[in-house]
């Protein structure tokens, strides 16, 4: 059954096309439907009251999908919210999906088959879209009830990650683990140089909001069970578990980099570009012993050789 209560925001720059979707959804019991016929005049929609489901077309003049679907998610990660993506496209190509997939879209509508996946696809993503903003409220509701002592000693209250002694507790836990019944986790420390530099120029407010758009942004590219902490006003850290060192693909972490460094922060002065510096740590029960403390001038030690460049240092110990 479709939810009466999502809202729809279709972009096409051909009204045809917009006419056709439109009286689709609208028989299908979808009475919330918006129309832009531009990416930057949708922008401007969401600004004005988020959507539950964007559908848009890929090709359009001046701004594609793809780089609506970047703009979007940067309100998103604003707000709180998470808009369901769908494109419209003629491209039937695994490369092109794949490529597209790696950079939000949620799902496709082909359009020689518009008309039978439209409704199927959209009621789809309904169901998805509900779930995701429950969980988002959810999500926002434990935050706010984490009134222990204890948990807010371990919770970044900015963030809502956790702070240096909930990275020691973790460290130590690793460490106490490698030693029983072995395995290896890698220990990642992030830097980003700009921050410093930025508080004592623009001032508290915006540091502040870029500390919790980082700390968003991370959240959506980590793994569940990875531990995500921020340590100070320029770092933050992540323990990740694995089996075997031999797990720990370089290019999955690489992803953290990318996603910092590609994708501007949208604040309410503005975009800022940021650049992340990543020093990551393979440990194993090899490696033993170690403290925590070592662990992480280690990792301080291999972030500043990283420099300018931007680069990820990479140390396997033991």
């Amino acid at each position: 059954m479709p939810n009466p209560h999502v809202s729809i925001l279709v972009v096409d720059d051909t009204k045809f096309s917009s006419a056709l979707i439109g009286r689709a959804l609208a028989q299908a019991g979808y009475p919330d439907v918006r129309f832009a016929s531009s990416a930057g005049e949708a922008l401007r929609q969401l600004e004005e009251r988020p959507a539950g489901i964007l559908l848009a077309d890929w090709l359009m003049p001046e701004m594609d999908g793809l780089e609506l679907t970047a703009r979007v998610r940067q309100q998103d990660e604003m707000s709180d919210h998470y808009t369901y993506i769908m494109l419209l496209t003629g491209r039937e190509g695994e490369s092109d999906l794949s490529e597209a997939f790696a950079r939000g879209v949620d799902d496709f509508i082909s359009k020689a088959k518009i008309h039978e996946q439209l409704v199927p696809r959209v009621l789809a993503g309904d169901r998805l879209c509900n779930t995701l903003q429950r969980l988002l409220q959810e999500n926002r509701q434990l935050t706010q009830s984490v009134t222990s002592l204890e948990q807010r000693s371990l919770v970044d209250p900015l963030t809502g990650l956790g702070n240096a002694r909930c990275l020691h507790l973790n460290l130590a836990n690793c460490l106490r683990e490698l030693e029983s019944r072995g395995g290896a986790f890698c220990f990642l420390l992030i830097g980003v140089p700009q921050l410093p530099e930025l508080l004592a120029r623009s001032g508290e407010a915006q540091h502040r909001e870029l500390l919790a758009a980082i700390a968003r942004r991370l959240q959506q590219l980590v793994r569940p069970l990875d531990v995500l902490v921020r340590l100070d006003d320029g770092h933050f850290a992540l323990i990740a578990l694995l089996d075997r060192l031999e797990e720990a693909a370089v290019n999955s972490f690489r992803r953290l980099a990318d996603g910092l460094n590609r994708q501007a922060f949208k604040t309410r002065d503005g975009f800022v570009e940021l650049r992340a510096d990543i020093a990551l740590l393979g440990v194993d029960a090899r490696a033993l012993p170690q403290t925590p403390e070592q662990l992480l001038e280690q990792a301080v030690q291999l972030l500043a050789r990283s420099g300018p460049t931007g680069e990820m240092r990479i140390r396997q110990l033991g």
